[in-house]
């Protein structure tokens, strides 16, 4: 495996529209795009700063990971991303190296991607997802 740039940053919220308030007035950047990925019971917000994207996760559940992760953690980091090219393979390769993966078969995620997540446990306490944007034909 070898990534190509980290992808973004993803920082658990309990509500996108007051972490947005300190995003775009306090920092300057820009929201350029919202969405719901109903199977991750979240909903997202996604700004730039350079090649990095920022990933706001606000859950639209409470039984979602991220709910999950808010109550026992309180907001805050969440997960890094990671771009490569060919995701597919570079699950295939993590599970030969005996690296423990949340998904073994990559999914669709927001912002146009396939994702797929490693366990924190594999990758010394840190939530990190793989993402490889999705083409017109996947």
């Amino acid at each position: 495996m070898k990534p190509t740039q980290i992808e973004h940053i993803g920082i658990a919220v309990r509500s996108i529209e007051d972490a947005l308030k300190f995003y775009e007035n306090v920092l300057g950047l820009r929201c350029y795009k919202t969405e719901t990925v109903d199977e991750q019971k979240v909903k997202t917000a996604f700004l730039k700063i350079g090649e990095v994207k920022i990933e706001l996760l606000e859950p639209t559940d409470n039984e979602s990971p991220v709910a999950k992760f808010i109550e026992k953690r309180g907001e805050g980091i969440h997960h890094i991303a990671y771009k490569t090219e060919n995701i597919e393979n570079d699950l295939a390769e993590l599970s030969v190296k005996n690296v423990r993966l949340i998904d073994e078969n990559p999914r669709d995620g927001a912002d146009n991607m396939k994702i797929a997540f490693i366990h924190p446990k594999s990758a010394f306490g840190v939530l990190t997802e793989i993402c490889q944007p999705k083409t017109n034909n996947n």
